[in-house]
């Protein structure tokens, strides 16, 4: 009966994600007060998030992901050459307030490593090689994230950003929850109680992005009220970053000549963004820019829109070697 649950669950997991991004911004329109709670409550559940993410990554299926450069590499061009170019284009019309424009960069600049594996699995895309290279792209956009923030703030950034958040979240949301995965992994390959925790914690993936997302947008509602024309005011930046990406992602993987399945899964990575990670560094910024948190959830409302679509119409930007798109369910 549980299984079947599960089954169930995850069959119709993108309309769950739907539902609980709607109960979360009920619950923080109804109930305003309950916000700053909700906001503490983010970390927790998007470190169990990822240590799940993270268990379904075999140590040595990490270690063998390394070696497939082609992959790695056009995933790594598409997230960190082709996309700050983008957002540098990007860059120069939006408005000038810095709360929004800092929210924007913190989001636009970081490559999603959750849901964006269910949506590219369900267009056809490679959720293995992206499982796979989840830790390699933390890692990178935490190290980078930094660098291009100094880039595109020059000397205002000494001012609004502290390195304390970065490595909070770096232990939070990678060291932690990879350690704790790569434990439950050892636990399971040596008893019989490791491989019922491990397969009973793999079952909560579901469950735990539809928490993720109703306790982030929750927790941000209140925050829009009052502000929401300046929140509206970087919607067409959102919705068009993901159709420029459909093209550059394909274009990088034309290039690298990858395989349908790869290629997809590139589309799909260099077009989602970690909105759900940066969270926490943008709720850690002054007072005065505490609506960098709300653009920055903006832009999961919109994407996971986005994603339905991508998700039908990526299979026709990357077809079948034979020109017919597999079919797709949702």
């Amino acid at each position: 009966m549980a299984r079947n649950v599960v089954e169930r669950v995850e069959h119709h997991q993108i309309a769950v994600y739907l539902a609980a991004m709607a109960a979360g911004g009920l619950v923080g329109w109804a109930v305003p007060a309950a916000g700053p709670g909700l906001a503490h409550a983010v970390n927790p559940v998007l470190g169990a998030l990822l240590y799940v993410t993270f268990l379904q990554v075999p140590a040595a299926e990490l270690l063998r992901s390394l070696r497939d450069g082609r992959f790695l590499s056009a995933t790594l061009v598409v997230n960190f050459i082709v996309v700050p170019g983008v957002v540098a284009a990007t860059f120069v019309v939006l408005p000038t307030g810095q709360a929004l424009r800092i929210g924007v960069l913190l989001v636009l600049l970081t490559p999603c490593v959750d849901y964006v594996i269910v949506f590219s699995g369900l267009a056809g895309g490679s959720n293995r090689r992206l499982l796979a290279a989840t830790p390699l792209l933390l890692v990178a956009q935490m190290l980078l994230l930094p660098v291009f923030l100094y880039l595109f703030l020059g000397s205002d950034l000494a001012g609004v950003v502290e390195i304390g958040p970065f490595v909070e979240a770096f232990l939070v949301l990678v060291v932690i929850p990879l350690a704790l995965a790569w434990a439950t992994q050892g636990w399971a390959a040596r008893a019989p109680a490791g491989r019922t925790v491990a397969a009973a914690a793999s079952s909560t993936m579901v469950p735990l992005m539809a928490a993720t997302l109703l306790v982030v947008v929750a927790s941000q509602v209140p925050k829009v009220r009052g502000h929401l024309g300046d929140v509206a005011a970087v919607i067409p930046c959102y919705a068009a970053f993901p159709v420029v990406m459909a093209f550059a992602g394909w274009a990088v993987a034309r290039v690298f000549r990858l395989d349908v399945p790869a290629a997809r899964a590139v589309v799909f990575s260099g077009a989602t963004r970690n909105s759900l990670v940066v969270l926490p560094l943008a709720l850690a910024l002054p007072d005065r820019l505490a609506l960098a948190a709300a653009v920055v959830v903006t832009q999961t409302l919109v994407e996971v829109l986005g994603m339905v679509v991508y998700v039908r119409l990526v299979p026709r930007l990357v077809p079948e070697r034979t020109g017919t798109p597999p079919p797709v369910v949702v």
